[in-house]
């Protein structure tokens, strides 16, 4: 079979529409106004306004990278792409919506300010999701979601998105790839996760689940791949949801609706373990003060934890916050050497992050 004929420029862009930009490495005909503006500045700025394309980035290259992988799996299918306000694949639609901080380096930078991290900054990062969204689009593409197959392993794509969900760590029957348990939230997030460890090079999926029962799922998904992969789509749009040419709201509007979606509002549970880790006792009055020392620490650990829990560090961050102006409230301070209690706080804060996970509070990034 034929493969799709991408749009122009690099393979699986979106047609041309939106409005002509600067690159994000800066090899275009010159940088935009807003690229040497202060953070405060710049947030007063719409999205509409910014002005931004897909074609020469570094994301492009990672589009191709993809497109790669996919033809290499001989797979015809090739989504298309579209800026936006966050990374999803909309229901129904063949194509992958990207953030708009992936196509330049001053975005990303206040992204990073606004949120502590950039989701899909690295190329590892980037194409872990591209590969992810790419499942949806996939299932989109091929409606494959009607295959009683695919219901029997998966589940029925019709079940609601939930606003949150508990995760099992220790299941083997769903795969680990972009963060820890998020196969388990939902049947076309199980799916699209499945696809993902299918679709990395050198992933070595049938050792990987050898005795998992995640592997009849990578199995189906070798399978029907095989079937599908030199056909032509069941489904052509190329529609494109919330591009962001249509989207008037400031970067500060949309960071304030961003950080109230992925903050948390936490009681204080802390102080048990607080105490046991820090001292109040007038013998430890000259020792370091902890709040002084966390504050220190905050970004080593806040980065360590979020690796290890898959947890946003935005989130972890708000934790971290409520946990130093506690301990600044019951001036508490430092009893073991720096080193210790750096380990010893890590573990601590990995447990009250894990706590958050299983309280039923665990965010969902659909």
């Amino acid at each position: 079979m034929k493969t799709p004929t991408p749009a122009p420029g690099s393979p699986g862009l979106a047609p041309t529409g939106e409005p002509t930009a600067v690159v994000a490495d800066g090899r275009g005909s010159g940088e935009p106004a807003w690229a040497t503006w202060p953070d405060e500045k710049l947030l007063d700025v719409r999205l509409c306004d910014l002005d931004l394309r897909i074609e020469g980035t570094d994301l492009a290259a990672r589009v191709e990278q993809l497109s790669g992988e996919l033809a290499a799996q001989q797979i015809c299918f090739r989504p298309h792409f579209w800026l936006s306000d966050e990374w999803f694949t909309p229901d129904g639609v063949p194509g992958i919506a990207v953030p708009f901080y992936m196509v330049h380096p001053r975005l990303a930078r206040l992204e990073l300010s606004q949120m502590l991290e950039v989701e899909g900054g690295t190329p590892e990062w980037c194409m872990r999701i591209l590969r992810h969204e790419t499942g949806h689009a996939i299932d989109n593409a091929y409606d494959l979601r009607r295959r009683r197959r695919r219901q029997l392993l998966f589940g029925k794509s019709s079940l609601e998105y939930p606003e949150h969900y508990t995760p099992r760590p220790y299941s083997k029957s769903y795969v680990l790839y972009l963060e820890p348990w998020y196969a388990q939230s939902h049947p076309d997030e199980d799916f699209a996760e499945s696809f993902a460890v299918w679709l990395t090079p050198a992933s070595e999926w049938r050792k990987r689940y050898a005795d998992w029962p995640a592997l009849k799922k990578l199995e189906y998904v070798d399978t029907l791949m095989r079937e599908i992969g030199p056909r032509e789509p069941l489904v052509t749009s190329r529609r494109r949801v919330d591009p962001l040419s249509r989207q008037r709201k400031t970067l500060r509007r949309h960071y304030e609706a961003k950080r109230a979606r992925y903050g948390v509002d936490y009681p204080n549970l802390y102080d048990r373990d607080l105490r046991r880790l820090f001292s109040d006792a007038p013998a430890d009055k000259g020792n370091i003060p902890a709040a002084r020392f966390l504050a220190r620490i905050r970004k080593e650990v806040r980065r360590t934890v979020a690796r290890w829990t898959g947890e946003y560090q935005y989130t972890i961050d708000q934790v971290l916050d409520d946990i130093i102006n506690r301990c600044r409230e019951l001036k508490l301070r430092l009893v073991t050497s720096e080193e210790q209690t750096k380990l010893d706080f890590t573990i601590v804060l990995t447990v009250q992050t894990m706590h958050y996970l299983h309280s039923g509070q665990h965010r969902v990034w659909l």
